[in-house]
């Protein structure tokens, strides 16, 4: 059985897809992009702004199915310039802490709206 997530404290979709998905007590979220949920607007400062906002979506798009950071087992992070791996990682080190889930991190030539990270998760319910 399928169960769509749905949360305010996380950007709405820009398109026709789900902000997350249940299947089998699996949660895969959609890309988080640096928007802030309460106004809609773009965050677009530094690569660490975008990556600090970024997860704050992503973190309260996992809690909205049940779950919980400690509980996500993949990561798929998007970045517009792999030289700001470093920046990203001491944000991303914020959210995900001791057993960390295992990433892949891909330099990619554009991201929706323009932004410098977006950010997607699998996670255990």
């Amino acid at each position: 059985m399928k169960t769509i997530i749905s949360t305010d404290k996380a950007p709405q979709a820009i398109g026709p897809y789900s902000q997350a998905v249940e299947v089998n007590g699996m949660i895969y979220t959609s890309g988080m992009i640096p928007i802030n949920p309460a106004d809609g607007t773009l965050v677009t400062g530094t690569v660490e702004e975008q990556a600090e906002q970024a997860l704050k979506n992503l973190k309260a798009l996992v809690e909205a199915s049940g779950s919980t950071m400690d509980k996500v087992v993949k990561t798929t992070v998007f970045i517009k310039n792999m030289n700001d791996f470093g920046k990203i990682n001491e944000i991303y080190a914020k959210y995900f802490t001791g057993s960390y889930p295992a990433r892949s991190c891909v330099e990619v030539a554009r991201l929706p709206k323009d932004v410098l990270i977006e950010i997607e998760a699998i996670a255990i319910k």
